[in-house]
């Protein structure tokens, strides 16, 4: 495990109180053997985790200026899950500084839940040791992009509105089918077609047969809803 003051010098960050910090990367197993309580990252974590949602959901609020609340809703969650933040903890290379206890079973950068969890702790300390502002200012740096460039496709269930939809104007269902697949097995493109009552009435491809549905099921709704 590196010293944590090598990351906060990385990270651009004069810390008031390095003991903070310290309990950010500090995993509860670590307790034990330390013969401590709570000397871990699990209260900064619950802070974190609230001053996070906050400055997400600010900087998503002004870059989608044209999302609806269910949607920032969706998104919001999308982006502080434990895949986007472990991944965001990678990044950092986080996962070399932090300590854990002799019960921690297998590594610790291949448990996104740690991983995750130290990175809300994170943000948790600088708040409390660099206020406000400052924190604002470095998840922006860290985040923006992925929010502001966000699939909002990945977020919106075309297959279940057009199902709606259709069963509410005809009562029956729609049903997809696999045109063509394309690429090698560890990059395949999938193109779909979405069928009514024997008729094609949208096309779309994607990375997986869901993502290609999805993208079949938007097209069908944008001729629908140009009629």
């Amino acid at each position: 495990m590196k010293n944590i003051a090598e990351l906060l010098q990385k990270l651009e960050i004069t810390p008031k109180d390095i003991t903070i910090f310290e309990k950010a990367f500090t995993h509860p197993s670590f307790n034990a053997d330390a013969n401590t309580k709570h000397q871990d990252y699990e209260r900064l974590e619950f802070l974190g985790d609230s001053v996070l949602g906050c400055i997400v959901c600010e900087i998503a609020y002004g870059v989608h200026p044209n999302m609806d609340q269910g949607l920032l809703t969706k998104l919001k969650s999308a982006l502080v899950s434990t895949d986007a933040l472990s991944a965001y903890a990678k990044e950092l290379s986080y996962h070399e500084y932090i300590r854990v206890g002799n019960s921690f079973a297998g590594k610790v950068i291949d448990s996104k839940h740690v991983l995750e969890d130290v990175f809300e702790a994170s943000i948790g300390a600088m708040f409390l040791d660099q206020g406000f502002d400052f924190t604002r200012k470095f998840v922006t740096k860290v985040m923006y992009e992925n929010i502001k460039n966000f699939n909002i496709d990945d977020l919106q269930d075309y297959k279940s509105r057009l199902q709606e939809e259709m069963q509410g104007e005809h009562r029956e269902a729609v049903t997809y089918e696999i045109i063509n697949t394309t690429g090698p097995a560890h990059d395949k493109r999938f193109k779909v077609r979405v069928i009514y009552d024997g008729m094609t009435i949208g096309v779309g491809e994607g990375a997986s047969k869901k993502a290609a549905e999805q993208m079949a099921a938007k097209a069908a709704l944008e001729k629908k809803a140009e009629k």
